[in-house]
């Protein structure tokens, strides 16, 4: 009895192991899957009814260009801020902008909304895209991308590769991500969702490292495709998505100016002649000062008559009348493919007569020697 106990108490808990398993995959896979529709709920003043205890601020610069464009849209950067008990200055002499929280403030984290805005505001992104970082879903993104690239002229095609054509390539980032990119600069600002900003960096980084973002786009376009479908929802996408990789060239591409290394001498260079060993080998040194003078305003003479005499011949070649071309009277040449060959029809009529009478056709033969003579003959006959 002793052991069927102690049997039966084994496959308890072996059992209760099993149950447990089982409750714990159904809870992770619950996790795993969110109800469409589904959206947190707001923070109210309900939920800190006191309010903040100290006062948080934040400043950022603007540049002077975009300082008409705030004194406009100044307002109703207010009054969207005042909807959030935020104060909000701008300082035209320093060129700034500051935002902070007042006593009304409930929120504890409207001032960091507030803070992104003005960012977004002075990165030139316009105010009807930069409000929308005040909603709950929403976040931005000011990615660097100045630093990443040393050459000035292959940063600038790399950040024209990224706009594309007539902006084409932003165009369908924004499409596919949900967010508003503004390229504007040394850096990139995203505003959007959190999923889309990640898929943004990604793509605005591997533009700067030489990977066009073509590639990066069209794994995009699988990714929102495979999510469609349910059964896909859960399984790995990787023999989906394409897999692109650098082609290393058979040759190593060669510099266009080669530095030749000089052959290694232990002893250093002889110096270069002074001017004043100059003078003692001509013999200029032990002249007067005087003479000195002279034979300098010589040589400049003769340099100053050379350049006039080359700016003479340059302003003369502007009044030499260029050799013209003789006119040539046009000639319509009769087309010589169009022209008739008149023997060589004789030559067929003559042959259709002779078929018609049934007589060989004959060649009249040149008058030899021996038919001269017989025809002489017949004269004195006669």
């Amino acid at each position: 009895m002793a052991s069927s106990k102690t049997g039966d108490g084994v496959r308890a808990t072996q059992t209760g192991k099993k149950m447990k398993k089982v409750k714990n995959e159904v809870d992770e896979s619950d996790l795993l899957t969110v109800p469409d529709g589904w959206k947190e709920a707001s923070f109210t003043k309900d939920d800190n009814p006191r309010g903040l205890l100290e006062e948080s601020s934040f400043a950022t610069l603007f540049p002077k260009y975009r300082e008409a464009y705030l004194k406009e849209c100044w307002p109703l950067v207010e009054k969207a801020l005042g909807d959030a008990h935020i104060k909000a200055t701008l300082d035209l002499i320093e060129g700034s902008i500051s935002v902070c929280t007042t006593k009304k403030t409930y929120d504890p984290y409207a001032i960091v909304r507030a803070r992104d805005l003005i960012k977004l505001l002075a990165r030139s992104v316009p105010f009807e895209q930069a409000v929308r970082i005040l909603q709950d879903d929403m976040a931005c993104d000011i990615i660097k991308v100045g630093t990443l690239v040393r050459n000035r002229e292959r940063f600038v095609k790399r950040r024209q590769r990224l706009i594309g054509p007539k902006g084409s390539t932003l165009k369908a980032l924004e499409l596919l991500t949900n967010c508003y990119v503004m390229v504007q600069g040394n850096t990139v600002s995203a505003l959007g969702p959190f999923n889309g900003l990640k898929e943004v960096r990604k793509v605005v980084m591997d533009t700067m490292k030489n990977i066009h973002p073509i590639y990066n786009i069209k794994t995009l376009m699988i990714k929102q495709e495979l999510s469609k479908d349910p059964d896909l929802r859960t399984q790995s996408w990787e023999r989906f998505l394409p897999k692109f990789r650098h082609k290393n060239l058979a040759k190593r591409r060669e510099p266009k100016k080669k530095s030749l290394k000089k052959e290694y001498t232990p002893f250093p260079p002889s110096q270069p002649e002074s001017t004043v060993d100059k003078e003692l080998a001509t013999g200029e040194f032990f002249l007067r000062e005087s003479v000195k003078k002279r034979k300098k305003m010589e040589g400049i003479k003769v340099k100053q008559a050379e350049a006039l005499t080359k700016k003479q011949e340059e302003r003369n070649k502007a009044f030499i009348a260029p050799k013209e071309k003789p006119l040539m009277k046009k000639t319509n040449k009769a087309p010589t493919e169009n022209k008739l060959d008149i023997e060589a029809i004789k030559e067929k009529v003559k042959r259709a007569k002779t078929k018609r009478l049934g007589a060989p056709p004959v060649n009249p033969a040149p008058p030899t020697s021996t038919t001269r003579g017989k025809k002489k003959k017949n004269k004195h006959k006669g």
